[in-house]
């Protein structure tokens, strides 16, 4: 099979990771943080470990592990409600995003949707005309899960700061294909996927946090401190990881973490130009219309055939060419009401490291098929 929905999550994993997670599997299921016998310290040196490698990689002061992005997302959101209850956020955003806004709403705040500019892409200044006396947040995609479109993060913290607001970056489509920095970027909180473009394993979120941003736990349960009350600790990171952690995740995520920043500079330059090359030769067939065009990831290209369904082409690629894609809504209904594809989704192709020139140039032969 052609895998070509990376953005959803990599199916091919390096070998150091698949290993890693083998061996975790067999030598570290104790429980980190639960007792002082040598397995579960042995859990929770990995563990301290791998939060280390996330806070290196992203220049992160802390790390709260999660359940996964979406779960980072919420308590981001949820866990910093306050200072008035008004969010600035975009068009772009992802349902992980959108609907804790709308659950906020719900709750007395309010959110304000920032509409591209006539190019496509999110200009800083809108941003800086949606900030209220009562914002409290800013969150932003950082690279659109539907069309690739990234937005100008550093220029938006540099906004944050000036007003003194609070900044999230959901980092779910960039982490791992772009060089993130918290504190270059000017962010409180930035949320990451790893099984995404880090190619670890699923199971796993990552909610990265600047020391001092406010923060309240939305889950409550065990967190091997505190343990005399029953009140739940509010000290980051053991007050919001309540239970069992996946250690087995964990170790692989480690080793994720290491086989991306030791990724030969060539290995993103060659996936670059697969995915440029796959825009460009979409764009020559008859019929092809392409979302997005400036400021944009090269590995994710979305488009739809004329007067054919997504749906439809997603299930003529599987089953006829054994290729795997996205079509649909992919969860931004803010996103396609924008692109104009609300009532017929759209097809997303995204690639990863793994992905050939061979398997584009083989894609791009079935959408001319399809097309005619």
């Amino acid at each position: 099979m052609i895998y070509f929905d990376n953005a959803a999550t990599t199916i091919h994993k390096p070998d150091c990771v698949l290993k890693a997670a083998a061996y975790a599997l067999e030598n570290l299921c104790a429980n980190s943080g639960r007792g002082s016998h040598s397995p579960a310290m042995k859990a929770a040196s990995m563990v301290y470990r791998a939060r280390k490698a996330v806070e290196n990689l992203v220049g992160a002061d802390d790390v709260i592990f999660t359940y996964n992005c979406t779960d980072a997302l919420n308590t981001a959101i949820l866990g910093s409600f306050g200072r008035g209850g008004h969010v600035v956020t975009t068009t772009f955003e992802h349902n992980s995003v959108l609907r804790p806004l709308n659950e906020l709403v719900k709750r007395g705040g309010s959110f304000t949707v920032v509409q591209p500019d006539s190019h496509g892409v999110i200009d800083p200044r809108d941003i800086e005309r949606a900030i209220r006396p009562d914002t409290y947040l800013i969150a932003v995609n950082n690279v659109s899960n539907v069309s690739g479109v990234v937005a100008p993060v550093t220029r938006i913290g540099n906004i944050a700061r000036r007003h003194g607001i609070l900044y999230l970056i959901d980092g779910a489509q960039s982490v791992g294909y772009l060089d993130i920095n918290m504190k270059e970027a000017g962010c409180d909180y930035l949320c990451i996927a790893p099984h995404k473009g880090l190619h670890a394993p699923q199971g796993i979120g990552c909610l990265c946090v600047r020391n001092g941003a406010p923060l309240k736990p939305l889950r409550f349960g065990g967190t091997g401190t505190a343990s005399v009350s029953i009140d739940q600790p509010h000290d980051i990171p053991e007050g919001f990881e309540s239970g069992t952690l996946p250690v087995q995740s964990l170790y692989a995520l480690i080793a994720a973490v290491n086989h991306n920043i030791k990724l030969p500079h060539g290995t993103k330059r060659n996936l670059a130009e697969i995915g440029e090359m796959l825009r460009t030769e979409l764009s020559k067939i008859r019929g092809v219309k392409l979302y997005g065009k400036y400021n944009i990831l090269p590995s994710i290209v979305c488009f739809n055939i004329e007067n054919t369904d997504a749906a439809t082409v997603g299930d003529i690629l599987n089953e006829q060419y054994d290729i795997a894609v996205r079509c649909g809504l992919h969860c931004a209904p803010l996103c396609h009401k924008y692109y104009g594809t609300i009532n017929t989704g759209a097809v997303r192709a995204s690639l990863s490291y793994d992905n050939t020139a061979d398997e584009a140039e083989f894609f791009i032969k079935a959408i001319a098929e399809i097309a005619k």
